[in-house]
């Protein structure tokens, strides 16, 4: 993943899978969060497309940014609510 010496990628950026090491999974979702807008709505479809180009597995990350508050979601919307915000 851009940003980050991340073991769990390949050379393009791609998830290859997603930590269970709660810690490097913290760090992944904060790089993925940051590809949210802060202050934008996103339907869900969005969400996976922007979600897909990291892992297949659009599920998962979409539960763990919201189980880890990264994302918030209501009625098929998302919306970021958390991580990391360059001033």
């Amino acid at each position: 993943m851009a940003g980050t010496a991340c073991a769990a990628s390949d050379k393009g950026g791609r998830l290859t899978r997603i930590p269970a090491a709660r810690a490097k999974r913290l760090a992944v979702l904060d790089i993925l969060a940051g590809r949210f807008e802060p202050g934008r709505v996103y339907p869900e479809r969005n969400v996976n497309a922007i979600l897909r180009e990291y892992n297949e597995d659009v599920a998962a990350l979409r539960r763990y940014l919201i189980d880890e508050e990264f994302l918030e979601r209501r009625e098929g919307f998302y919306w970021r609510a958390g991580g990391t915000f360059e001033v």
